[in-house]
């Protein structure tokens, strides 16, 4: 039998995170080739994912340059990628979720003809703006898309709205917590932790949309929090972005139970992030790893594409403004009941099989099996395909 070659293109580090287990899991099938390309729209954070999952790029694009702009990195990655895929002449393309590169990649996939699979296809806040790009990325990566590897039943429905093809829609969970699988150790240790008695917030921020007024409204926020409340501790790992460094030494106040650090590869992050009690961020995979590590998530941002979260009560989106953010943390420190409501709550996100349900659909797909999947059935006469 034949082996279809699979080619997996990324950029950023949340993609690699979430594609890792993907290719892992092709790896192992010997029905596939497997053939990995990195754009390297972010370098540095992307080769600390990279270097964590042991992956080795068979093509690395190094597309990054100082202060890049959108139109730079979607057009470098076009006339690359055009030569790689001329190259590797690959049966599918596999992308994920809603980052240039990923555009870049199914706009070249077209060019050639060769169909794509999107993973976490479906997500939708319907403003095309927030977030920004990553809204209209991934509105466009789906209509170029042929197979759909939708995180929830939600997103399904989004794509079903869009008249996409329902035979080639299948609800599969999110890769990001088949990733924790890798990455969660039981001796994890960190400078920030050594305090035992103080409670842990873990924040980032790095949202375009979020950069100016409305990083500094948060950050008066933790300004005010720190204040208030003796016993906890602020843990920021700061984006590279300098415009958001200068932001951080410019408006939070210095103080010894505040650690300004440098970003954490892919193992720290997850293993601090378990061990925080509370969890501030803009950005989207950390919404859908927290819930699967038990920790409630304030979310610094107007809208989000993942509203399952906040549908089964492990998020909260609370925005910027200073108010919202202080009152929303006050009720978390203070408040043992709200706390522990989020801190258990479902997680709907998956349990960390996404990875093998994904391969299974592709050999399908090729005609390399005719059997459905177990944990799929046909939900109505148009075949949509949905987890038990």
């Amino acid at each position: 039998m034949m082996t279809q070659k699979i080619m997996t293109i990324f950029g950023t580090r949340p993609e690699a995170i979430k594609m890792a287990p993907i290719i892992k899991a092709l790896e192992k099938d010997t029905r596939f080739e497997s053939c990995v390309v990195v754009t390297a729209q972010h370098r540095e954070m992307l080769d600390q994912v990279l270097e964590t999952f042991a992956l080795k790029p068979d093509f690395d694009l190094n597309i990054m340059t100082p202060n890049q702009k959108l139109a730079t990195i979607t057009s470098r990655s076009i006339a690359l990628l055009d030569e790689v895929f001329d190259q590797v002449n690959p049966d599918m393309v596999l992308v994920h979720g809603d980052t240039t590169t990923t555009f870049a990649a199914a706009l070249t996939a077209f060019y050639h003809q060769v169909p794509v699979g999107h993973v976490e296809a479906g997500l939708r806040t319907y403003d095309k703006y927030s977030p920004f790009p990553e809204e209209m990325n991934r509105q466009m990566t789906d209509a170029l898309a042929d197979l759909y590897f939708a995180p929830t039943a939600l997103s399904r429905d989004n794509l079903l709205k869009a008249h996409h093809d329902p035979s080639q829609i299948y609800v599969t969970g999110n890769s990001a917590i088949d990733a924790l699988a890798y990455t969660i150790a039981p001796d994890f240790s960190h400078v920030a932790l050594k305090n035992p008695e103080t409670k842990k917030i873990l924040i980032t921020m790095h949202r375009r949309e979020n950069l100016g007024q409305n990083m500094i409204q948060v950050f008066q926020a933790m300004n005010h929090i720190l204040d208030k409340h003796a016993d906890i501790e602020l843990i920021f790992p700061m984006h590279k972005n300098p415009k958001i460094r200068a932001l951080i030494h410019t408006h939070l106040k210095p103080s010894h139970r505040l650690h300004l650090i440098e970003p954490l590869d892919v193992f720290e992050f997850h293993n601090l992030a378990k061990r925080s009690d509370l969890i501030l961020t803009d950005s989207g995979g950390i919404q859908e790893e927290a819930p699967a590590l038990g920790v409630p998530v304030l979310v610094l941002r107007a809208s989000t594409e993942g509203p399952e979260g906040v549908g089964a009560g492990t998020l909260k989106l609370v925005g910027t403004a200073e108010v919202d953010v202080v009152r929303a943390v006050d009720e978390l420190l203070t408040d043992s009941v709200a706390y522990e409501k989020m801190a258990t709550a479902r997680n709907p996100y998956g349990d960390g099989k996404t990875s093998n349900r994904i391969v299974s659909i592709i050999a399908r797909y090729f005609g390399l099996t005719t059997d459905i999947l177990p944990e799929f059935r046909d939900k109505s006469d148009d075949k949509e395909r949905e987890l038990e």
